[in-house]
């Protein structure tokens, strides 16, 4: 599960198995349509998961979330497992 920053400043959210295929997709404007016209597209934000069933939970909670409750997950302050806003692990 990942969440893009689009170019006007708009957050997307969406899952995958290989983020970095992805975000270069939408990036090229091959991504979903909502991102074709909003390129470049910044990753901000990854979340990993065993099964795609949980992805795609997660994917539907994070896009229930206020622009705000958003940012604050970005931010780190919305999961607590130690991983950043850019997929990697915190010290």
């Amino acid at each position: 599960m990942y969440v893009i920053e689009c170019a006007d400043g708009t957050l997307y959210t969406g899952y995958t198995t290989d983020v970095e295929r992805r975000v270069a997709e939408h990036d090229a404007g091959e991504g979903a349509k909502y991102t074709r016209g909003r390129t470049p597209v910044t990753l901000r934000h990854v979340e990993s998961f065993d099964s795609k069933s949980a992805a795609m939970s997660r994917e539907y909670a994070v896009k229930s979330l206020s622009r705000a409750e958003k940012e604050r997950l970005i931010d780190g302050e919305g999961r607590g497992d130690g991983e950043s806003r850019d997929g990697s692990e915190r010290d």
